[in-house]
């Protein structure tokens, strides 16, 4: 009867170590520290003359959108700029005119403001106008897209707002 409490205390000795044991392992797999991931390179072009937009990460194309840019009375600023800031469900501030968050709002569900006073990326309540020369001078998106753009841009990304035709712009957009 001895050695038989003493074999089933060492099975319940074992099968606690083994518990321990794994236990141990799992929270050393979940505390290791991860390496940061990679920053990828990121930058956005576009074309005011064709109204379109490329998503470049790490040299390679991942995405052109259609876009409507600033209309000939209100042109969009062209030179290379940086997003400063991103903003979810942004209100509409312009010549007192406030307009909140919804389906009314002329800056859409994002807005990703440029180091250039007044401009940014943002959707729109005016998906027609995608694809014109319609805004005030920012770069308009459908919702869908600037949601998608949105998720993948951070303030300091590039943005290169391009007035005229050039053999990049061409090989991006035409070919």
């Amino acid at each position: 009867m001895e050695m038989r409490a003493k074999g089933t205390l060492s099975r319940q000795a074992a099968t606690a170590i083994a518990v321990l044991v794994l236990a141990a392992k799992h929270a050393t797999a979940d505390d290791r520290p991860t390496a940061p991931p990679l920053r990828a390179e990121r930058r956005v072009v576009v074309s005011i003359p064709d109204c379109k937009l490329a998503l470049i990460e790490n040299k390679r194309v991942v995405h052109i959108y259609a876009v409507a840019v600033g209309a000939d009375v209100s042109p969009s600023p062209v030179g290379t700029f940086r997003i400063v800031n991103r903003l979810t469900n942004p209100t509409y501030y312009h010549r007192g005119k406030v307009i909140p968050a919804g389906a009314s709002n002329p800056l859409g569900t994002r807005w990703m403001g440029l180091d250039v006073k007044g401009f940014g990326i943002h959707g729109t309540d005016q998906p027609a106008s995608i694809g014109h020369r319609r805004s005030h001078g920012c770069i308009r998106m459908l919702n869908r897209d600037v949601e998608e753009l949105f998720e993948r841009l951070r303030p300091g990304d590039v943005v290169e707002l391009h007035g005229e035709r050039t053999s990049e712009l061409d090989a991006l957009f035409v070919g």
